[in-house]
């Protein structure tokens, strides 16, 4: 059965409708995968002797701070890694167990990039390891406790992406952890890393890793196939329909009525919800940067970035999925006399609105003086003239649907992270912080605000041609979106 599964995958995968299309870029992804196993090798191989020199045995540092990367691998697998989806439907009404249903979905994380990546690190250090005379069996039985754990942030990403509640409290636990250690009130590491070099030192250590893996495997093997009935974790929900006119956007015509379908869009919708969640934790973000605690974030330019990223919580996570967040219905507004220009005018009247009374609610940066608030409010003015219009720029190549009714589903893809998309969040910014620094270096601080102002002006003095420019790719890209929105890819 499991052949005919994989026949199956390799058939969706050359038959899907974008495969030729983005041939290119997933080639890209491949160099750019190369490249990152490249640079993990170097770094497996320098990390023992850059130690080495200030440190009498540099494991007991890389043990000591493993938890950091830890924490960091499974923080990128939550917003990158994708779960195997497959058209499960279909298959529950053949005659197939169930569990080798679930099986084979799990097993397609197990080749994971995010699995795999790391052994380019981990195994030439522990070559390292045995070239400068460590224990042979030691080093062998911590190697595998390590791949015993990336495997179970695997198995914690499968689980964190479908129970909201976990997923919220994993950020309180991190979160709480980071502020703790950052105001030297609890130091994690004092209790992690005698873990992780016992895990070396103690050879029986390694079951502990592995009974751990072995629960996590059973729970989400359990949870997924708890899911997988038609009149249960895979039905659709059904709330009780409310009635909201808002009529006071009549005045508005058309973009009137898309405004008010994005309004309830928000408030009835748990996905969409957290947008306006990410959106307030967005307004905190620059307490990292102006509090001047981290050395690395204390200069000009990275308070720049921290002023754009304060004000546009909401732009930057509502914008990108535009016009994914219609993606269940976009195929019968493609049916009707609709102007792409209105739809996406407002798309943008609302996240500009969103950005003004963004910037306004962060006036209690000004305890850190008027200059920085200012910042905040010249980012604001980039993000409603340029970055606005960067992210429905970039929502044209978003083509991963989102089914608001199943925000729990057990095989629900919450991904829809794209090469093009990424590549246009780069003069988002980078742009507000490089022409800050040419502002503030070449003239004074108040020169480079008034450069990233310009730069705002000057994206809203030309945005009737921007959006000329944006609709036409949009209707360039109407047909390969629909095919997109039809599809459960994995």
């Amino acid at each position: 059965m499991f052949k005919k599964f994989l026949y199956l995958e390799w058939k969706a995968f050359f038959r899907s409708a974008s495969f030729a299309k983005n041939l290119a870029l997933k080639i890209v992804m491949v160099l750019g995968a190369v490249y990152f196993a490249v640079m993990f090798v170097g770094l497996g191989v320098l990390a023992y002797y850059g130690l080495e020199d200030k440190f009498p045995d540099p494991l007991i540092v890389i043990n000591k701070y493993l938890i950091y990367y830890f924490i960091f691998d499974l923080v990128v697998r939550l917003l990158l890694q994708k779960i195997p989806v497959m058209n499960i439907r279909p298959l529950l009404t053949l005659p197939i167990k169930s569990a080798t249903i679930v099986n084979f979905s799990l097993g397609k994380t197990y080749l994971s990039f995010f699995n795999f990546v790391h052994a380019f690190l981990f195994l030439p250090f522990s070559i390292v390891l045995l070239i400068n005379g460590y224990d042979v069996l030691s080093v062998i039985l911590w190697l595998l406790s390590i791949i015993f754990l990336f495997y179970i942030n695997n198995f914690l990403n499968i689980l964190l992406n479908n129970k909201d509640k976990l997923f919220i409290l994993f950020f309180i636990v991190i979160f709480a952890l980071g502020a703790s250690q950052y105001y030297e009130i609890f130091d994690v590491t004092l209790y992690t890393g005698p873990f992780f070099q016992g895990l070396f030192d103690t050879k029986w250590m390694v079951a502990l890793p592995l009974m751990v893996l072995v629960v996590l495997y059973f729970t989400t093997f359990n949870y997924l196939k708890s899911n997988l009935y038609l009149d249960a974790g895979l039905a659709s929900k059904h709330d009780v329909a409310k009635t909201e006119n808002l009529v006071w956007l009549n005045q508005f015509g058309v973009m009137g009525t898309f405004l008010k379908n994005d309004i309830k869009l928000i408030k009835r919708n748990k996905r969409s919800k957290t947008t306006i969640l990410m959106s307030v934790l967005f307004l905190f973000y620059g307490f990292l940067f102006f509090s001047g605690g981290i050395e690395s974030y204390d200069n000009p330019a990275m308070h720049m970035f921290a002023g754009v990223f304060v004000s546009g919580g909401f732009l930057i996570t509502f914008g990108q999925f535009v016009p994914s967040w219609d993606s269940s219905y976009y195929a019968l507004m493609m049916t009707q006399n609709i102007s792409y220009r209105e739809y996406l005018n407002s798309k943008w009247w609302l996240m500009v609105v969103a950005t003004i009374v963004t910037a306004v609610v962060a006036s209690f940066y000004l305890y850190f003086g008027i200059h920085i608030y200012l910042m905040i409010l010249v980012g604001a003015v980039y993000n409603i003239g340029v970055n606005s219009l960067l992210v429905l720029l970039g929502g044209a190549y978003t083509k991963t649907p989102i089914d608001l009714t199943s925000a729990k589903g057990a095989f629900g893809d919450k991904k829809a992270f794209n090469v093009k998309t990424l590549l246009i969040s780069i003069p988002q910014l980078a742009g507000p912080m490089a022409f800050y620094a040419l502002g503030h270096y070449l003239i004074s601080p108040n020169a480079g605000l008034l450069f990233v102002a310009l730069a705002g002006i000057l994206g809203l003095a030309f945005k009737n041609k921007a959006f000329d420019l944006i609709v036409k790719i949009y209707k360039n890209e109407k047909y390969a979106t629909l095919e997109s929105y039809k599809q459960k890819s994995a």
